[in-house]
């Protein structure tokens, strides 16, 4: 089969506008909450509404779409991202931005669940690692620029800028999709019956309770580190955007730190990862009012997060491997309910004892997910396999 690595490019630069648009809010929390008058736990809400609907996308769009071509559907989902973008920078009122982040959930749910299937579509077998790993890279560089440049722009243009800047990105990378994206037409009956007998089996839904444990503890403090550097810390703007670049960069080192743990245990790479977190998060709540503690923790908490998407996707492989897509799936939903949980639990605490709520919740979630990892977590493959 041919190799068409431009329109697996393509789908990196999808991937990392729908992740940068995703992470915004957390690096403009405090300038939108006070432009649209909420508080900042509503205001993190749009991180919320994105999450809850991605979930629900991701596992129904395969399914809803299943007759149609996947360029089309894949094009359809990449033009709800401008849209979303374009909503997100005009929103009047809360409602209105929470409308443009339900748009950006179906693009974000539908695109992850369908890239990894349409990647092995546009590369021959023995080249679909490699292209995985180029379509990832692009969370590993929206993660770098989201938190340092939303901070920057909202600093200095208002926090709209940042999502006209996301907007642009978008825009760029639907024009790429549309010149290098062949026809794709379906394959297969993907059904709900699949799903069902993937819930039924218990490494996978200790995989998923795992992920709903770690994902929500570290979206409960990183959605609202904001206003703990800002109002415990009273770290000034310009410091905030250079904690924030610390954060994306250790983000950025973590994925391939994780890669090479999760290569050989991926049960200790999520547990580290989560570990580390929870240390950060109890550093934060015993001495979060120092700034150079928050400046040191937040950068590792960066790096440590870079654990859990590259150990997960082995771990549910591992779990099932025979319905490799349809555990996919499953995963990018249960990732999405987590960050949902994390937002709507971190937003309860930091509305209710503070900024410091945030971090409270990690600590407890990270904790027993790291547990239930160690307890239950996949083992390495006997040393024979290698044979």
């Amino acid at each position: 089969m041919p190799t068409r690595w431009p329109a697996v490019a393509s789908l990196t630069l999808g991937v990392f506008g729908l992740v940068m648009a995703e992470f915004l809010p957390a690096s403009l929390l405090t300038a939108m909450s006070t432009d649209l008058g909420v508080s900042d736990g509503a205001a993190g809400q749009a991180v919320t509404a994105t999450a809850l609907v991605g979930a629900i996308a991701a596992p129904s769009l395969p399914l809803l779409t299943r007759r149609l071509d996947r360029r089309l559907v894949m094009l359809a989902l990449s033009l709800l991202l401008v849209l979303s973008n374009v909503m997100a920078a005009t929103a009047a009122s809360l409602p209105a931005l929470l409308t443009a982040r339900v748009l950006l959930g179906i693009a974000l749910g539908g695109f992850w669940s369908m890239s990894a299937a349409l990647a092995m579509r546009l590369v021959p077998e023995a080249l679909f690692a490699r292209a995985m790993s180029l379509i990832l890279s692009g969370v590993s560089v929206a993660t770098v620029c989201a938190a340092p440049l939303g901070a920057w722009m909202g600093e200095v243009w208002g926090w709209r800028s940042a999502f006209i800047a996301a907007g642009a990105v978008s825009i760029v990378g639907c024009l790429v999709q549309f010149a290098t994206l062949p026809a794709l037409p379906p394959q297969g009956e993907p059904n709900l019956r699949v799903l069902g007998e993937l819930l039924r089996r218990p490494p996978v839904r200790v995989a998923l309770l795992a992920v709903l444990l770690l994902i929500s503890g570290h979206f409960a403090g990183f959605t609202y580190i904001r206003p703990l550097m800002e109002h415990v810390a009273h770290l000034s703007p310009g410091a905030v955007s250079g904690v924030l670049l610390g954060y994306g960069i250790g983000g950025f080192f973590g994925n391939f730190i994780a890669g090479w743990l999760a290569g050989r245990s991926e049960r200790l790479a999520i547990a580290s990862g989560g570990a580390l977190i929870a240390a950060l998060a109890a550093c934060l709540l015993a001495a979060g009012q120092w700034p150079v503690v928050t400046m040191v923790a937040v950068p590792l908490w960066g790096m440590a997060f870079g654990a859990f998407p590259v150990g997960f996707q082995t771990w549910i492989v591992r779990a099932a491997p025979d319905q490799a897509e349809g555990a996919g799936g499953l995963l990018v939903a249960g990732f999405q309910i987590a960050i949902a949980s994390g937002a709507v639990g971190g937003g309860l605490m930091v509305d209710r004892i503070g900024a410091l709520g945030g971090p409270a919740f990690a600590l407890v979630a990270m904790t027993l997910g790291t547990l239930l990892t160690l307890r239950h977590g996949p083992r390495p493959l006997p040393a024979k396999a290698e044979a």
